[in-house]
């Protein structure tokens, strides 16, 4: 039997469970099988997020089929006390009975497990400041974690002091990190037409075309209805985005065509875009279409789907649209969120000619030997 070892991995800020083995395509074959299976060219191995579900899909997978090696798994495996586990338990109820959105529940849920952990012998209820304080410091001085993962942690903790246990907000005192400002990556023109001429599924070219013409997220695209199109007055409608708000987008005339062709041939029975089981569409799939699509066109920007968004947004500001209009169609609380696409919109920098440009340098460079 072909051996197959799990350990623990972190990458790209998740808890991570790695899958490695020697080649062999029918283990890769049972491995594919697998929702949600993704490959690290980074780590050169296969992953799954680290969580008890993902673990137990991996068992009855390759359970009996492989010699499946998990002692390095359960070695550093931190299992809770009953405490812990209570907190856990209230922790999940209470993000469900405030309706917070699957993704965000994820993302807490993963931050106070990582809490939890840390502090494995002790009741997370009479934790102090001065704990959390000490928890933070080894998330950015020994894990190295990005500023934006240390504000989800400290998100998560002050979630569960002050809504689960409805204590005063002492949390608040912590001191948060300085968000990086970091400018969004967008597309020129050329390259989102190269974009989609590299996409040849009709399903796959729709999706990528409506996430950049309407500026969805990803989310709210593989949360479409065919109802929420209206053809005739060219509008999208976004059921519960970001906030659980509902908004509308525009509905682009050049995909009016597409979208009906794709409807007429696909027969979506619920979502707008289905999965193999008739439920949403992969969002890991759908990253992989935009990761193909990129490469074949030859782009070198590291985009990802939210790049369309931002691509939108800057093309419209662009083209001369106010960014009232524009924070309206992409559903921001505040315009200065909407306001950083003027740092990366071209006004008129293209006509800017440099002063190394107005310099002859033609003798000179005639000169250099290359």
């Amino acid at each position: 039997m072909k051996k197959v070892t799990l350990d623990r991995l972190r990458h790209d800020d998740q808890d991570l469970i790695s899958i490695r083995f020697e080649k062999d395509w029918d283990v890769i074959r049972l491995i594919k099988s697998i929702p949600g299976i993704r490959f690290s060219y980074t780590h050169k191995c296969w992953y799954l997020p680290d969580s008890e579900e993902g673990l137990q899909i991996l068992r009855e997978t390759l359970d009996a089929k492989v010699l499946l090696d998990d002692s390095a798994l359960k070695a550093r495996t931190n299992h809770l006390n009953e405490y812990q586990a209570l907190s856990l338990r209230l922790f999940t109820e209470k993000l469900i009975l405030k309706g917070y959105s699957s993704n965000t529940q994820r993302t807490y849920l993963d931050q106070f497990k990582s809490y939890l952990n840390y502090y494995s012998e002790a009741d997370p209820s009479i934790l102090g400041e001065e704990h959390i304080r000490s928890y933070m410091l080894q998330l950015i001085e020994i894990r190295k974690l990005s500023r934006s993962t240390q504000n989800q942690a400290i998100n998560a903790i002050k979630f569960y002091y002050e809504h689960v246990l409805n204590q005063a907000p002492k949390v608040y005192h912590l001191e948060r990190p300085f968000k990086e400002k970091t400018l969004p990556i967008v597309l020129n023109e050329s390259e989102v037409k190269a974009l989609f001429n590299a996409i040849g599924n009709l399903k796959h070219k729709v999706m990528m075309m409506l996430l950049y013409s309407a500026g969805l997220r990803r989310g709210e695209l593989l949360n479409l209805k065919e109802g929420d199109l209206d053809f005739r007055r060219g509008i999208i409608f976004i059921r519960g985005g970001k906030g659980r708000k509902d908004r509308q987008t525009v509905l682009s005339k050049n995909l009016h065509s597409l979208l009906k062709n794709y409807l007429n041939s696909a027969k979506p029975t619920k979502w707008l875009f289905e999965g193999p089981d008739h439920g949403p569409y992969s969002a890991t799939s759908l990253q992989a279409i935009l990761k193909r699509a990129a490469l074949k066109a030859g782009i070198k920007k590291p985009i990802k789907l939210h790049s369309l968004r931002h691509t939108f947004a800057t093309h419209l500001l662009e083209s001369g649209t106010s960014t009232r209009y524009i924070q309206v169609l992409l559903g921001h609380e505040s315009s200065r969120t909407t306001e950083i696409y003027t740092h990366v919109a071209n006004f008129g920098v293209d006509k800017v000619v440099s002063p190394l440009d107005q310099i002859d340098f033609d003798a000179g460079i005639s000169t250099i030997n290359e």
